[in-house]
C-alpha cells in the first residue's frame, strides 16, 4: 500500500464517528463472553449431555431464529420511542445474564432456555444497535462504519474460543468453569455500553406513531424487500457454525484445541469485513454479494471433500471470508433503502425472515447430518448458493 493510500485509510478511520467505535468495542466484549461458551457447546452437548447432531441444529436453529425474530420487535420499538440506546443496554443486560446457565445446565432443556433467554437479549439489542450505527455514521461512509462495527465485533468472535482453548487446556477439559468466566465480559460490555456511547437528537414531529402499521411499511419499497429476500435466501445456504465445529471434530482435532476452528474463522472475518465494508461504498453492492456466494460455495466444497484437518481449516478461513464479504454489505444496503424514520423496523423485518430461514437451514443441516452424512449437509448449502446466485442474475432490484 502506498503511503498516499495508507494516509487516507487512515483519515478514513479518523471521520468515523466515536460512538461507532464504542459500538463495535462493545461487541467485542459480548462477543468474546459469547463465543467462550458458543466454540465449546456443541462439543458439551454432544460429549457431556449425549446430544444428538439433530438436537444440535434445532437448538441453535430455535436459538438464531428467536433472535433475528425478537428485532423486529424491538426495532420497530425504538422507531416508536424514537430512542436507541436503552433497548440496545436491555437486550445486552440479558444477554450476559443468561451466560450463567450455561454453567449449571444439567440436560439440553436447560441448555435450550439458556440459548433461547441469550438470543432474546442479542433480539432486543440487534435492530436498534445497528439503526444507531447508521444514525450515527454519515452516508457517505456507512459502507466503512458497519465494516467496522462487524470487524471489531468478529475480534470478539476469534478472542473468545482463544480463550476457550487455552482454558480448556489449562482446566483439563472443564467445560463448565470456561462457562462461568464467560460471565465476565459480558458484564464488562453492558458497562462500556452505558457510559461510553450518546445517542444522537432525533427530530420528533408531533407524537409517535406505529411504524408497522399499513400506511407505514408501505414506505419500506421494492428495493428494501428486494435486499430482505436477498437476505433470506444467504441464510439458507449459510446454516449454522455448530456444524463446522462438528465437522473438525470428525477429522480427528482434539477436543480441547477445536474452538481454534472459530478462531480461524473470525480471524479471517474480521480481517475482512472493514475492508470490504470500505469497497462496499464504491462497488456494485450485487456483484459483490455475487462474489459472496463464490466464495461460501468453494468454502462448502473443501468442507464436504476435505480429508485432513488442515483442508477442513481452509474451508473454515473461506466461510469467514464470505461473512466478511456479506454481513455488513447487507446491513449498508438495508440503511440505504429504508426511510430514516423506519430503520430499527427495517432492521426488524429483513431479520425476522432471516431468522425463519435460519430456523429452516439449522434443521435441515442437522437432519441430513445424521441421515446421509457430514458432506451431504456442506453440499446442500452449496446447492441454495446456486439457487442465490441464479436469483441474483435474474432478479435485478426495482428502482420503484
Amino acid at each position: 500500500m502506498s503511503k498516499t493510500e495508507s494516509a487516507r485509510v487512515k483519515d478514513l478511520r479518523n471521520q468515523i464517528p466515536a460512538g461507532v467505535w464504542v459500538l463495535g468495542f462493545v461487541s467485542t466484549l459480548m462477543d468474546v463472553s459469547s463465543e467462550m461458551i458458543h466454540s465449546l457447546l456443541p462439543l458439551f452437548l454432544v460429549t457431556t449431555l449425549g446430544a444428538s447432531a439433530l438436537a444440535v441444529g434445532l437448538i441453535e436453529g430455535v436459538a438464531e431464529a428467536t433472535a433475528l425474530i425478537v428485532k423486529i420487535f424491538s426495532g420497530a420499538c425504538s422507531d416508536y420511542l424514537g430512542r436507541r440506546k436503552g433497548l440496545a443496554v436491555f437486550g445486552y443486560a440479558l444477554g450476559a445474564l443468561s451466560k450463567p446457565l450455561f454453567a449449571m445446565a444439567p440436560t439440553t432443556g436447560v441448555v435450550l432456555a439458556a440459548r433461547f433467554i441469550d438470543r432474546v437479549g442479542k433480539g432486543i439489542r440487534g435492530a436498534p444497535r445497528d439503526a444507531l450505527v447508521a444514525d450515527i455514521a454519515p452516508p457517505h461512509l456507512r459502507g466503512a462504519a458497519f465494516g467496522l462495527r462487524q470487524s471489531l465485533d468478529t475480534v470478539g468472535a476469534f478472542l473468545g474460543p482463544l480463550v476457550a482453548v487455552g482454558l480448556m487446556l489449562l482446566w483439563g477439559n472443564n467445560f463448565r468453569a470456561v462457562f462461568w468466566v464467560a460471565v465476565i465480559p459480558g458484564l464488562l460490555a453492558v458497562a462500556l455500553l452505558l457510559v461510553g456511547v450518546k445517542e444522537p437528537k432525533r427530530r420528533q414531529d408531533g407524537k409517535g406513531t406505529n411504524p408497522i402499521r399499513r400506511e407505514n411499511l408501505k414506505r419500506l419499497g421494492a428495493p428494501y424487500w428486494w435486499v430482505v429476500g436477498v437476505g433470506a435466501v444467504f441464510t439458507l445456504a449459510r446454516f449454522s457454525e455448530a456444524f463446522l465445529v462438528l465437522r473438525a471434530q470428525q477429522w480427528g482435532i482434539p477436543l480441547a484445541l477445536v474452538p481454534l476452528v472459530m478462531v480461524a474463522m473470525n480471524l479471517v472475518y474480521a480481517v475482512s469485513a472493514y475492508p470490504f465494508g470500505r469497497l462496499s461504498d464504491r462497488m456494485s453492492h450485487t456483484r459483490l454479494l455475487a462474489l459472496g456466494l463464490l466464495v461460501l460455495i468453494a468454502a462448502d466444497l473443501v468442507l464436504a471433500l476435505g480429508s485432513h484437518w488442515s483442508i477442513v481449516l481452509s474451508g473454515v478461513a473461506l466461510w469467514g471470508m464470505h461473512m466478511g464479504m456479506t454481513q455488513g454489505l447487507l446491513a449498508t444496503m438495508i440503511a440505504h433503502a429504508a426511510p430514516v424514520d423506519l430503520r430499527g423496523t427495517a432492521y426488524g423485518f429483513f431479520n425476522l425472515v432471516s431468522g425463519i430461514a435460519m430456523l429452516f437451514a439449522s434443521v435441515l443441516a442437522g437432519l441430513l447430518w445424521d441421515r446421509l452424512g457430514a458432506s451431504f449437509t456442506f453440499y446442500a448449502g452449496a446447492a441454495f448458493c446456486l439457487l442465490a446466485l441464479c436469483g441474483l442474475a435474474w432478479v435485478k432490484p426495482s428502482s420503484g
